[in-house]
């Protein structure tokens, strides 16, 4: 008999964490601005999400990669990340992080959470500096509702039992295929397509809405 009861999703920037990575890595690269923009225009759905990536990270062309120890130190998990990451698992809920950041983040995060399944982009790295560039496939609205079909099936959970939990318009796809999507501190593009919501950054508050916890 299957041991996985349930499958959660997790989007990473501004769901499990509180900040956005490539804003702070903006900040790092002197362009701040420009970056941070960018990011509250695909979030809210007004530009296109791989395009808006592709112009941000050719921002950081030239950054060294050791900003990214100094910048994971300054994350803030959102209150009760860690319990709520438990429970689940305590309950044979398997958790998985999919986001539109960046592995070199992503990959520590998951495994200082115990989470095994995760996806995020690949920043191309020469010489210890940025090129600029991603390397292979980017980590769209689309690719992100296919990472959750893929998990599901390879736990064998029926898609009824998963729960995605994202706060962008980039989640959108996978929060409307999962059997339970919830809307976490959510931007208004996504509020508006997503009846499940918690509005306080406490990820605790999403058990209420998970109906086969």
């Amino acid at each position: 008999m299957n041991k996985v009861r349930g499958l959660c999703v997790l989007d990473v920037d501004g769901t499990l964490i509180e900040e956005e990575v490539i804003d702070l890595l903006g900040k790092e690269a002197d362009c701040e601005e420009e970056v941070a923009l960018l990011t509250a225009q695909a979030m809210k759905g007004e530009l296109d999400f791989e395009s808006s990536l592709i112009k941000r990270v050719s921002l950081l062309k030239g950054l060294s990669i050791e900003v990214f120890d100094k910048i994971y130190h300054e994350l803030h998990l959102s209150k009760n990340a860690e319990q709520f990451i438990e429970t689940l698992q305590e309950n044979q809920i398997e958790v998985g992080l999919v986001s539109g950041g960046f592995t070199t983040i992503v990959e520590r995060l998951a495994k200082d959470l115990g989470i095994s399944l995760f996806a995020a982009n690949q920043l191309e790295i020469r010489d210890g500096c940025l090129t600029g560039n991603l390397v292979g496939q980017v980590i769209s609205r689309e690719v992100k509702e296919e990472t959750l079909v893929r998990w599901a099936d390879e736990l064998e959970v029926p898609i009824e039992r998963t729960i995605v939990i994202g706060d962008g318009a980039n989640d959108l796809k996978m929060l409307k295929k999962s059997g339970t999507g919830i809307a976490f501190c959510a931007k208004d593009i996504v509020k508006k397509q997503i009846n499940l919501q918690v509005d306080d950054r406490d990820l605790l508050k999403a058990l209420d809405k998970i109906d086969f916890f």
